[in-house]
């Protein structure tokens, strides 16, 4: 195992969220190497997040965005485990992110789960966690909630959507 400087440690951290000594380890782990470090923080996160997908989420916020010229507006509920981590600074933003979202790209359905049985076909474009992302086209929004996910260590869920148009 190689030996790893605190600046380092630190860089990592500030790039994953990840706790002190699973930077260390991992960069320990990855004889240093930042970009596989990394890689191996984000499998860990991932793997993670899947044990928490059936854990309860009853706490949260609701987000509301309303688009320049207040012809458009959504609202998205998001919630979380805890009140704690439903007020952390990452949560609102990808809260508010989603809320743009919505207004955006008006998806009539959160996941495939929510589609109701007496609809027969459903685009991608249909369903907000299988959409891509409006600020980066080469990540999806499911990416976005797992990875706040591995950050937070809380199963985090989407609850409702609705998107408000002038004439619609």
């Amino acid at each position: 195992m190689a030996k790893v400087s605190t600046a380092q440690v630190k860089e990592l951290r500030d790039q994953t969220g990840a706790g002190i000594m699973d930077a260390k380890r991992a960069l320990e782990d990855a004889d240093g190497d930042m970009k596989a470090a990394s890689q191996a923080l984000m499998e860990q996160g991932l793997a993670s997040a899947a044990k928490r997908a059936g854990r309860d989420a009853a706490e949260g916020v609701i987000e509301s965005y309303i688009h320049t010229g207040s012809r458009v507006g959504s609202l998205v509920e998001l919630n979380c485990e805890t009140d704690f981590v439903a007020r952390t600074p990452e949560f609102k933003a990808l809260a508010r992110d989603l809320a743009m979202q919505v207004a955006a790209m008006n998806p009539r359905y959160v996941d495939r789960d929510s589609i109701p049985d007496d609809v027969d076909e459903v685009s991608e474009d249909d369903i907000l966690l299988d959409q891509m992302y409006i600020r980066d086209g080469s990540v999806k929004v499911s990416d976005l909630v797992t990875e706040l996910i591995a950050k937070v260590g809380e199963n985090v869920k989407i609850g409702r959507i609705e998107r408000f148009a002038l004439g619609e």
